[in-house]
């Protein structure tokens, strides 16, 4: 069998066999053996004609493949194509459009689409760990440029100035120290009042940290940090005291955001953040690297069509 693939070409190549896709999903999942999603037994039968398993255990669901409580679930795409797709979602550095994938997968768009958003399911961050030593935090907005959209909508969305008609997105970003690079948690919220900055904070941040953020009122009596702030209508560098490592995630963000995406709807935001979040955490890695890295966070996550079109409790909060 040829080396694992290091390069997207070797990717394509590696698992377009279904039995080297397979084994690649099982060694992944399973390193210790295959075990029953039901009932956890460890001696499953292999149908080599279906590429399933059956459990030995006498229940309602003994059939199983490796699909089965990940995000490939229900999927009739094979594993080769997933495998690809997860390669340039994890690789390309300003995201890859569903028309895009669609075109390099010989699949609808329709069936892109949900691939796209079930892969940013899998690069969510679960629970992180504090950050600590020091740490910038920053909010920005994301949505469309007023001038681009068409008078009804432009009454309608922008009724003030600054964020007004756009959606709030709060960054910490713990700076490098040693041989450990910068890392970065980012989620939608609901405002850039103080309760939910100082709640965002506390959430990601350790007490004692040393913390950097700009003068906006909301970032104002936080207490439990040693807080710096710089004013932005005077100077963006201090000393220590900046946030340019955040600023220049969301410009990453935002490029690929304006560049790839054209267009996000508010309510799948989180998701589309997940994923600039997941690569520029893994930025120091290799493509192989981070591919093995989103497929590893496949399992206990799906995300079905009728969630991911606001028909369901997963995508209204996503």
């Amino acid at each position: 069998m040829p080396h694992e693939p290091r390069t997207l070409m070797e990717a394509v190549r590696y698992f377009s066999d279904p039995d080297v896709a397979l084994q690649h999903m099982v060694n992944l999942r399973w390193p210790n053996g295959v075990t029953c999603p039901t009932c956890g037994r460890t001696d499953a039968r292999f149908i080599p004609t279906r590429r399933i398993w059956e459990c030995k255990e006498k229940h309602a669901k003994r059939q199983f493949s490796a699909k089965v409580g990940t995000i490939f679930e229900d999927s009739a795409i094979p594993l080769d194509k997933w495998f690809v797709a997860i390669w340039m979602v994890a690789n390309c550095k300003n995201g890859i459009s569903s028309y895009e994938l669609a075109r390099s997968l010989g699949i609808t768009q329709k069936s892109a689409w949900h691939m796209n958003h079930r892969i940013r399911l899998a690069m969510k961050l679960g629970t992180i760990e504090k950050m600590d030593g020091e740490v910038e935090a920053d909010e920005s907005f994301i949505g469309g440029l007023a001038k681009n959209m068409h008078p009804r909508r432009r009454a309608k969305a922008i009724t003030g100035t600054g964020g007004a008609g756009k959606t709030a997105v709060l960054g910490i970003l713990q700076r490098s120290r040693r041989e450990n690079p910068s890392r970065i948690h980012a989620h939608v919220i609901p405002n850039v009042q103080r309760v939910t900055l100082h709640a965002g904070i506390r959430d990601a941040v350790q007490e004692g940290a040393t913390l950097y953020t700009d003068r906006w009122h909301g970032y104002r009596q936080l207490t439990g940090y040693v807080h710096s702030m710089i004013d932005h209508a005077v100077e963006y560098v201090n000393g220590r005291v900046h946030t340019n490592g955040i600023e220049n995630f969301w410009s990453l963000l935002k490029r690929s955001i304006k560049g790839t995406y054209i267009s996000v709807e508010p309510f799948h935001l989180g998701r589309y953040v997940d994923e600039q979040v997941f690569r520029f955490n893994e930025r120091n890695g290799s493509d192989a690297d981070r591919f093995t890295a989103a497929l590893r966070a496949v399992t206990g996550k799906r995300l079905t069509y009728r969630e991911l079109t606001g028909n369901g409790a997963i995508a209204s909060a996503a």
